[in-house]
């Protein structure tokens, strides 16, 4: 496949964006590859890869910054890594796949605008039950899209009390790396190639993630920036659901 290079340039850009809240951008990727007419099949590896680099940027940061709880993270992880690897060994018919990618992009949408996700006042302990269970649903779907899933647990912790912004952001950042590690190796066995560009795409949003990670960690606001964003997967969505 030819490279676009306006892809190119707009692909840090999502890894900025994302990494500013601890995430690894993989509903961004997605759009910009729907936008672009990838297919499916390169798409969720793709997405799942670049994932892992950017993650694991994020997670730095916002660790270094001290604001990483283990336990919080560990009632999420031990449902969703076992769930995301199965999810990933799955095939999705394309049409239901694109409804399906379309709705979490509307997801995706809400948490950059600030609609999901606000910070609550009073932060309670959360159960392993229920830790267990959102972590096992949001895995499984991660590997079965082809997103890390924070996404959907960073708004969920925040609307829930269990954690605080920054936090919530430390916590799904490596949440979205292991589900995107379980997710891509479940691929793999089934039989899935990454293709060489996105090993180019890699060396690209490393470059975001980085300052991405960096600004989100230390309090800087870019609404602005994420108004455009949502406007990104918005049309991406639209695309989706039509096609």
């Amino acid at each position: 496949m030819e490279i676009n290079i306006l892809f190119l340039i707009i692909l840090p850009i999502v890894a900025f964006l994302y990494a500013t809240v601890g995430h690894g951008g993989a509903s961004g990727y997605l759009a910009l590859m729907a936008l672009f007419s990838f297919v499916p099949e390169e798409m969720k590896p793709t997405a799942l890869l670049l994932n892992l680099f950017v993650a694991a940027i994020a997670f730095f940061h916002f660790w270094r910054a001290g604001y990483f709880n283990w336990k919080l993270f560990l009632v999420f992880a031990i449902g969703s890594i076992p769930l995301s690897f199965y999810g990933g060994t799955l095939e999705v018919d394309t049409k239901i796949y694109k409804v399906i990618l379309g709705v979490l992009l509307l997801f995706a949408i809400a948490r950059m605008l600030n609609i999901l996700g606000k910070e609550s006042k009073v932060i309670r302990k959360i159960k392993w039950q229920e830790g267990f269970f959102v972590g096992a649903g949001i895995g499984f779907f991660s590997g079965l899209i082809g997103i890390g899933g924070g996404i959907i647990l960073s708004p969920v912790i925040l609307l829930m009390g269990w954690g605080k912004m920054k936090e919530a952001a430390a916590v799904s950042a490596l949440f979205i790396w292991v589900n995107s590690a379980s997710g891509l190796g479940g691929q793999l066995i089934s039989g899935t190639v990454i293709s060489l560009n996105s090993w180019l795409y890699v060396g690209v949003v490393i470059v975001g993630a980085y300052f991405g990670g960096f600004v989100g960690s230390k309090r800087i606001n870019n609404e602005r920036l994420r108004y455009v964003l949502a406007f990104v997967l918005l049309l991406a969505s639209i695309k989706l659901f039509i096609a």
